[in-house]
C-alpha cells in the first residue's frame, strides 16, 4: 500500500517552501473542460495570477462538443441543462440570453429527456408493429413506480436483499416481470409485449446512466444522485456557449492547447527524483528546483507547480492512473477509481431529405419481442445494433431540418465507433425499415456521431455508482493529496475535480462546474491572507 503521509523532513505548513516569500502560488489545471475552466475562472477572479491550463486536445470544452452543420448546432456531448433552481449552468445560460430561443417543447420536466416534450413516443416492435398507446402508458406507469422503489434503498435506508444482487437492473427486471405476469387483466399477447418492453426501458436507462447495463449500477446507491428541481433545458445555439462564457474571462495565454500530460510528479520535496526531473530542465530557475510538484508533459517540458488540479475523466484515471502519478496514488484512491463506474453513451444523428415519421412522433423506441425473457443486455459483435434503444426526433424542424438522434451505450457503442459511417448509416436505416414496417425509407443524406469511448482523452461519457461502489468512493476520489489530518495543514499538491468527483451531481455538467469551483475554493481559503 502506497503511503501518502508527509515526510518528516517536509513541513506541515502548506504556505512554506518558497511561499514564505509571499510570491503567488503556481497552479496548473489539467483539462480545459467545464471543471477546469470553472476552477481557473474562480482562481483568476480571486486574485491568483500564476494559473496555467494544460489541454491535451486542440479545443476547449471537454465532453461538451457542439458541431455546427448548416444553420443547426448538434451536440455530440452534453445536451441538457438538468434542472434550473440553483443550477450554475442554468444561471449562466439565463443570464447570458442563451435560452431566449428555447421553445416550450424544449423545457421538459420529465425524468427522461427528449428533444421535445410535445408529441408521442412510438414504441415499435421488430415485427413492424406499433404497440398500442394504452399498453405503453400502462407499462410506463408500472416501470416508473418500480423506478421510484429503486430510489428508496438509499433515500430511506432500506436493506437490499441478496436476490437483487444490489443491482438496479436485476431488481427492476425481477419486480416488473413479476407484476406483469401477475396482472389478471392482460392477455398473454399483451403480457409478452410488456415483458419485451422491460429490456427496451432498461436500455434507455443505461444510456441515461452511461453504463453498459443497469445490472452494473448499484441499487443501494442509486438514490443518492440528486435531481435539481426545475425543467431540463436545451441551448439552441449550442452548449459550447457555456464553455465560451467560462473562458471569456480567462486570458488566452493561460490555456495551452495540444499539451498532453505524461506524468504528475508529486510529494517529492525530499526525494532525489525531483533532482533528476529538475536537472532535465536546465533552464529551470533555482527556486523552481525545490518544487514539490512537477507536471511532465508529453513534449518533454517539466512545469513546476505548487498545486495541480486534475480534471481528467474517470475513464482516463482508470486507464492511466499507474503511469500518470509518481509516486503512485494511495491504495484507497486507486480502489475508488476502480470501483466507480464509467462507460460510453454515444449519439448517432441521421439527417433525411424528408420525414418518414408522423408530425406527432417525438421518438421511435425499438422493442425486440424476442427479448421478453432475456436476462443479459450484451450482444455478439455482429448484433451491436440491438443495443440502440431509440431515435429521438430533433425539434423544431425549422431549426434542425429532418434529423433523428439515436442512442447507444456500453460495449456495443464501442463496436459502433469502430464501424465506418456508411456501415452505421446503412445498419440504422435497415433497423428503421424493419421496425416501422416501411421498406421504402431512404438512407440518410448525412450522418454525424460521437465516439467518446475510443477517444483516449476521455475513455467514456460520464460516471455512475457501480455495484460495489458508494458515495464514499466519490469523496475519496475528490480528496486532495498528500493526505493530512486537517484540511488546514493539507499541502493540497494534487487536487481532483470533474463530474465524477461530485457526490450528488456526478454525470452532469453542473456537477463538473461545481467541482471546479470547489477545488478553487480550497485554494482561495488557503491563501486568503496572501490575496487580501
Amino acid at each position: 500500500m502506497q503511503s501518502c503521509e508527509i515526510s518528516a523532513d517536509s513541513t506541515d505548513d502548506p504556505l512554506s517552501s518558497g511561499l514564505r516569500r509571499k510570491r503567488q502560488p503556481r497552479i496548473v489545471v489539467i483539462g480545459a473542460g467545464l471543471a477546469g475552466l470553472s476552477a481557473a475562472k474562480a482562481l483568476l477572479e480571486s486574485g491568483f495570477t500564476d494559473v496555467t491550463i494544460l489541454e491535451a486536445t486542440d479545443r476547449i470544452g471537454g465532453r461538451v462538443q457542439s458541431v455546427k452543420l448548416g444553420h443547426a448546432t448538434f451536440e455530440l456531448g452534453a445536451t441538457w441543462i438538468h434542472g434550473s433552481h440553483g443550477n450554475p449552468v442554468y444561471h449562466l445560460a439565463e443570464d447570458n440570453g442563451l435560452l431566449e430561443e428555447t421553445t416550450d417543447g424544449e423545457r421538459s420536466v420529465g425524468r427522461i429527456s427528449l428533444y421535445s416534450k410535445n408529441g408521442v413516443a412510438y414504441h415499435l416492435t421488430n415485427n413492424g408493429q406499433r404497440i398500442p398507446k394504452d399498453v405503453v402508458e400502462e407499462f410506463s406507469d408500472l416501470y416508473n413506480e418500480v423506478y421510484n422503489l429503486t430510489q428508496e434503498f438509499f433515500q430511506r435506508g432500506k436493506p437490499v436483499n441478496a436476490e437483487s444482487q444490489n443491482s438496479v437492473g436485476v431488481f427492476t427486471r425481477d419486480v416488473v416481470r413479476k407484476r406483469v405476469k401477475a396482472d389478471p387483466d392482460d392477455t398473454e399477447a399483451v403480457k409478452r409485449l410488456k415483458l419485451a418492453m422491460i429490456q427496451q426501458y432498461l436500455k434507455v436507462e443505461s444510456c441515461e446512466s452511461s453504463s453498459h447495463s443497469m445490472d452494473e449500477v448499484s441499487l443501494s446507491e442509486f438514490g443518492e444522485w440528486t435531481e435539481i428541481p426545475g425543467a431540463h433545458h436545451i441551448i439552441p445555439c449550442g452548449f459550447i456557449k457555456i464553455v465560451e462564457i467560462l473562458a471569456r474571462s480567462i486570458p488566452e495565454s493561460v490555456i495551452q492547447l495540444r499539451k498532453p500530460v505524461k506524468c504528475i510528479h508529486w510529494n517529492q520535496s525530499v526525494s532525489k527524483e525531483i533532482e533528476r526531473v529538475a536537472d532535465h530542465n536546465s533552464d529551470l530557475p533555482e527556486e523552481d528546483k525545490g518544487s514539490d510538484v512537477f507536471v511532465e508533459c508529453e513534449d518533454c517540458e517539466f512545469i513546476p507547480a505548487d498545486h495541480v488540479i486534475v480534471t481528467v475523466s474517470l475513464g482516463v484515471l482508470k486507464k492511466r492512473h499507474e503511469s500518470l502519478f509518481h509516486p503512485r496514488l494511495p491504495e484507497e484512491k486507486v480502489m475508488s477509481i476502480e470501483k466507480l463506474g464509467i462507460n460510453t453513451t454515444d449519439k448517432i444523428f441521421l439527417e433525411f431529405e424528408e420525414p418518414f415519421w408522423s408530425s406527432e412522433c417525438n421518438s421511435i423506441q425499438f422493442v425486440w419481442e424476442d427479448e421478453a425473457e432475456s436476462e443479459s443486455l450484451t450482444y455478439p459483435e455482429e448484433l451491436w445494433y440491438k443495443k440502440i434503444c431509440s431515435f429521438d426526433v430533433l425539434y423544431p424542424p425549422e431549426r434542425y431540418g429532418y434529423v433523428l438522434s439515436g442512442w447507444i451505450c456500453g460495449e456495443e457503442a464501442l463496436i459502433m465507433e469502430r464501424c465506418d459511417d456508411e456501415t452505421v448509416a446503412e445498419t440504422c436505416t435497415e433497423m428503421l425499415r424493419k421496425f416501422t414496417g416501411n421498406p421504402n425509407i431512404p438512407k440518410p443524406r448525412r450522418i454525424l456521431r460521437s465516439s467518446w469511448g475510443s477517444n483516449p482523452n476521455f475513455r467514456g461519457s460520464y460516471s455512475y455508482t457501480q455495484v460495489g461502489s458508494s458515495g464514499a468512493d466519490v469523496e475519496k476520489l475528490a480528496k486532495p493529496l498528500p493526505y493530512a489530518e486537517s484540511s488546514k495543514t493539507a499541502p493540497m499538491q494534487v487536487m481532483f475535480s470533474g463530474e465524477a468527483t461530485h457526490r450528488k451531481y456526478y454525470s452532469t455538467t453542473h456537477g463538473a462546474v461545481l467541482s471546479g469551483q470547489r477545488e478553487a475554493a480550497r485554494l482561495i481559503e488557503m491563501y486568503q491572507d496572501l490575496l487580501q
